[in-house]
């Protein structure tokens, strides 16, 4: 399989499953079903869950500094914050296109070498995917019981321990082999993990890493309260439990990952997590949509106007 291929793939698998499960939320629920939530939801709460998204993504910029300090490069604030802007903008058209972007804008503007740039933004990521496994232990802690039960009634108790010890057999098999192997494949995967763990490391190296772990709890912090305080926009699902907060979190954050910035699956996923709570569906989604439409606007806005103001603020260079 070519480059060309596999780039065609990784653009197309996306986009198939946006339009797939766009189809499957309008068939299923019709556009009249939601108009009502957005007349009537509460836009006090929409507009403070906007403010903290806001937050959380100007302390992402401000928090890259702390990465490119120890290799001596220090951009200016407003550079970062556009192009943390321009990369959410760009994860719209081809998800994870943004960090390659975003590196790709302090190369140009603040002359940080490429590849530097971009592996200070794969090792924050392991800082956020750090975050996203403790609201995963915290979530699992607050609702054990329920989940363990919910699964048991899908499934056979004794099917899911078999499953996850295969899985875990493989994931040893999987390790010793990468670990041993001297084959071109092996020492590729072997080489490029080592260099993650080389990234995520040098985190614990930086001068202020406290003030990094701080920025790191407080984007995370900023998610989750955006998300919850926006469900009172919503009457019907105002006063929801803690840990049905965490995991309709959870499962949208995976769809943004997944898809062009979870469009189409970020309002189904939700509906999914909050339907194991019996809560309604259709104000479920509805809810859904409300919250996704106000992130994704402030992020065409902000995004749009960086892609404009980026080589005027610049204009010198």
């Amino acid at each position: 399989m070519n480059a060309t291929t596999k780039k065609a793939i990784k653009i197309s698998i996306p986009l198939l499953l946006a339009l797939f499960f766009g189809w499957y939320t309008f068939s299923k629920l019709p556009v009249k079903e939601f108009i009502p939530y957005f007349k009537d939801a509460n836009y006090y709460w929409i507009g403070l869950g906007v403010l903290l998204g806001l937050l959380s993504h100007l302390s992402r910029a401000y928090r890259w500094k702390y990465m490119l300090e120890p290799m001596n490069y220090h951009p200016k604030l407003p550079n970062s914050i556009m192009a943390v802007f321009i990369a959410y903008l760009a994860n719209f058209g081809i998800p994870r296109s943004g960090e390659v972007l975003r590196a790709a804008v302090l190369t140009n503007y603040e002359n940080v070498p490429f590849e530097k740039g971009f592996g200070t933004i794969v090792a924050e990521r392991f800082a956020d995917l750090f975050m996203m496994l403790t609201i995963i232990a915290i979530a699992l802690y607050l609702e054990f019981d329920y989940i363990y039960q919910f699964f048991a009634e899908k499934f056979n108790p004794k099917t899911l321990l078999f499953a996850g010890l295969g899985l875990l057999g493989i994931g040893i098999l999987l390790l010793l082999f990468f670990k041993t192997s001297k084959s071109k494949f092996a020492v590729k995967i072997r080489g490029f993990v080592n260099g993650l763990l080389e990234g995520v490391f040098s985190i614990f190296k930086m001068k202020q890493k406290w003030a990094f772990i701080f920025h790191t709890i407080f984007i995370w912090s900023m998610y989750v309260l955006m998300f919850y305080v926006t469900t009172f926009a919503v009457p019907e699902i105002s006063n929801l439990p803690l840990a049905a907060i965490l995991i309709a979190f959870i499962s949208a954050s995976f769809t943004i990952a997944a898809t062009n910035g979870g469009i189409f699956v970020y309002p189904l996923a939700i509906g999914a997590a909050f339907s194991l709570f019996n809560i309604p569906e259709t104000p479920s989604i509805a809810f859904g949509w409300i919250i996704w439409t106000a992130q994704t606007l402030i992020i065409i806005i902000c995004g749009s106007l960086s892609f404009i103001y980026l080589p005027i603020y610049n204009r010198k260079k």
